[in-house]
This record gives structure tokens, sequence and C-alpha cells, in this order.
């Protein structure tokens, strides 16, 4: 994939991380999103700004979406000044907005009777860590199409892996997100009954990552999670909520155990309804000290 090539649609959290990424690095990048702050902010980072998702791939060989969900994926592709009325054609759309792996399969279809190729590449990992080009990309889709990306995938990631046909990135990333919103809450849970407990917070971090409970959760969390510092979101509490009642769903359609998942999603609406939609997913510990009258953050 050569420069100029690349049109850049959804520009919130995460696709300002990547497109910024991926200009540093010499990519071209047009871009579209329906917040025009969002996009003068694009132009002030060095991308060209399009007036709709068709105008973004003029001249484009591939397409990077990252939007909030498969409805507003949908409607880029399929509806009017679409993907799909450009006359840009190869043209290669590589969706790495979390969703649904049917909606992936859907989309691929539709587009692959327009003569586009579609993978859903999804990503882990969350805005800041896409800052700092550390992303895992998980690629559903065509072998050819994953391998015309990894140049793009290496300047916003630090591995790739092509996880089989489209649909098969979605289901990857629903299994990543699915074990990782455990290890989230079990973090949270486990600050508040130290701080309970009177234990010094700090302190019980550092054991808790030289023990054998770590995971990364604890490093992209557990520094906001002690100082209830939920601002400045790196990815949102609500778009959290989003993603557990997709991995719910994914699991119970497959008959699988959903158990303690069911738990964190549940927390994650309570957390929503009371307010900390749009602060950090850090969030999700104030939901559990508000239960237990300790709860830090009042009103976002």
């Amino acid at each position: 994939m050569t420069n100029d090539q690349l049109g850049f649609i959804g520009l919130g959290l995460m696709g300002s991380a990547m497109s910024r990424r991926l200009i540093g690095d010499g990519f071209g990048l047009r871009g579209y999103d329906i917040d025009r702050d969002r996009l003068a902010e694009f132009e002030e980072n060095g991308g060209r700004a399009a007036g709709s998702p068709a105008a973004a791939v003029e001249s484009c060989g591939a397409a990077v979406l990252s939007l909030p969900d498969s409805d507003v994926v949908r409607t880029v592709c399929l509806g009017e000044n679409g993907l799909i009325d450009s006359p840009t054609r190869p043209l290669t759309v590589y969706d790495t907005t979390t969703g649904p792996p049917d909606d992936a399969v859907g989309l691929a279809s539709a587009l692959a009777a327009a003569g586009i190729t579609y993978c859903d590449a999804t990503v882990s990992g969350n805005s800041e860590i896409a800052q700092r080009g550390e992303l895992v990309v998980m690629v559903g889709g065509p072998l050819q199409a994953y391998e015309a990306g990894v140049s793009m995938f290496e300047s916003i990631g630090r591995s790739h892996h092509h996880v089989g046909p489209a649909g098969a990135g979605s289901r990857m990333k629903l299994l990543v997100n699915h074990i990782l919103t455990i290890h989230r809450m079990a973090l949270a849970e486990g600050l508040v009954v130290a701080e309970l407990a009177g234990l010094d917070l700090g302190a019980t971090l550092e054991v808790l990552k030289d023990s054998m409970a770590y995971s990364k959760a604890m490093d992209a969390w557990g520094e906001r999670m002690i100082a209830g510092d939920h601002a400045d979101p790196f990815a949102r509490l609500r778009q959290s909520h989003k993603d557990a009642r997709l991995i719910v769903d994914h699991g119970s359609d497959l008959g699988a155990p959903v158990d303690l998942v069911t738990v964190v999603r549940d927390t994650l609406a309570e957390g929503e309804d009371t307010g900390l939609g749009d602060l950090d997913n850090s969030s999700v510990i104030e939901v559990l000290r508000r239960r237990v009258g300790v709860g830090r953050v009042i009103s976002p």
C-alpha cells in the first residue's frame, strides 16, 4: 500500500489516534466524519477533508473505517454517497469497528457484489495505545487483502494476524474483549476490596502486577482506578457497555457460557444509567464504589 491511497472514515477517539499515526508515517489520508470539529482537527494534523464517504475514497485503493457500530458502517458502505457509490475500483475496505460477526459477513457479500473487497480488521487496544502504534490487528477477509494492508497494520499496530474469512476478525475481537472486560472488572472489584480493607492502593497494585493475578488490565486502568480520574477518556464506558452486549449475544448464540461477562455487562449498564457513560471505562470501579458508599464521582 503506497501513500495517497487511503481513505479514513470515522474520526472519533480511536479513529483520530489511528489517523494521526498513519499521517505521521507518511500515508496521505482523505478523511470523513459527520463531526465538523473532528474534520477540522484531522486537517490540522495533515489530512485532507472530504464531504462524504464516497468522496473520501476518491483515487484511493483502500479505506479504513472506525465507526460506533455496524449500523453506521452499513450506512457508510451502502447508503447514499456511501462507498458503494464511489467509482473507485479496485477498493479494499478495512473495517476496525466492533460489531456482530454476521454483520461483517453480510457487508462483505454486499460489497463484493459491487466490486469492493471487505475485511473486518478489528483492533485490540484503546486510543492511547493507538497513538503509540501498539494495537493488535486481527483481520478477517481474503489473504491477499490482508497482505496488501500490512504496511498500514504495521503503522498502527505492534502485531497483526490474519484469522480467517470475513467475520473471523469480529469473532476474534469479541473473544479478546470477552476476557479483557472480565479482567478489568476483576481489577476494579479487587481494588474496592483493598480500599475497604485499608490497604494502600498504590502498593496493592504493585503487588498485583508482580503476582500470578497480573493482567494487562492493570497497566491500562490501574492508576486511573486508584486516582478516581476517569476524565479525558481513552475509551468511553458506554462503548464498553455496547461491546459487552455484543459479547454476551455472541457467546449466547453459540451456546457458550457467558456468566461472568453478563455480570460485567449489567455493571456497565448501571454505570451508563447513572451518568458515567462518557467517562473512561476505568469508571466501572465507581459503580462498585457507589454500591458500598465510597464513590468518588458524583457526576461527569
